[in-house]
């Protein structure tokens, strides 16, 4: 179980995997502006707190912060300082970040971030190689003290042994694209993920097909619920080699 945050709403794109974007569907099929970024009623959700005194959001919780923007997106730059505050008060949750802009991350730290708060997890999107080339060099000289990279959507095939090497990336998780105007993700392109992480003892996770899913040169239309399901039948998830601890 795990709760979504979402502090503020709205982003503007940024790199080919945003083309699609889920929020920029959502926010227009109902007449609104997805660029604008705007603060939520959700942003002190982390100290909330219910009538009997306990936090809305309980110990041992997994929150995943700003998922309808990008944690890092400039318009959010006034707020952000009092979100990481929040995130450092509550060190009894877990705080997952995904963000493609890691460009911005070392500019965005609070003053007593250190070596990262143990509390924050973050990881990096990477669509395709060129976008790979560009962050993972920038993703592992931070300091954070649990890191993963996300392939979603993936757009084509990704070298990423070379940073899975470093022995600071715990796991690498892969999906296709979903929604009207999705590309396709070629199962190959997959597994030859996998096979990297397995080469370098990282976990990986197949997430989800997408909608236009290639395999063995035949192409497949796969509805949205079923898009999930598919991806776990395939049976190729790994674990983390024992023999390959995270050293962040």
């Amino acid at each position: 179980m795990s709760i979504i945050w979402n502090p503020w709403h709205g982003c503007h794109k940024f790199s080919p995997g945003c083309q699609h974007c889920y929020v920029y569907r959502r926010d227009e099929s109902i007449g609104k502006n997805p660029a604008e970024v705007v603060k939520t009623a959700s942003f002190d959700l982390p100290i909330q707190k219910k009538r009997d005194g306990s936090y809305r959001v309980p110990a041992g919780e997994t929150v995943y912060a700003v998922m309808t923007s990008d944690f890092f997106v400039e318009e959010a730059d006034g707020w952000r300082e009092d979100v990481w505050r929040m995130i450092h008060q509550r060190k009894d949750v877990q705080f997952i970040i995904i963000t493609k802009r890691i460009v911005r991350f070392g500019s965005c730290l609070p003053d007593n971030w250190g070596n990262g708060y143990p509390n924050v997890t973050v990881g990096c999107t990477c669509e395709n190689g060129e976008t790979a080339a560009q962050r993972l060099p920038i993703f592992l000289s931070l300091p954070i003290a649990d890191r993963f990279i996300t392939c979603e959507p993936l757009l084509s095939p990704i070298l990423l042994e070379p940073w899975l090497e470093s022995g600071k990336i715990r796991a690498v998780i892969a999906g296709g694209e979903s929604g009207d105007g999705a590309r396709v993700c070629d199962f190959d392109w997959v597994l030859d993920i996998r096979e990297q992480c397995r080469r370098t003892g990282v976990a990986f996770h197949f997430k989800q097909t997408g909608l236009h899913f290639r395999k063995d040169g035949r192409l497949y239309t796969i509805p949205r619920p079923l898009q999930q399901p598919q991806a776990q039948k395939a049976g190729i998830d790994l674990e983390a080699s024992p023999d390959a601890p995270c050293q962040n």
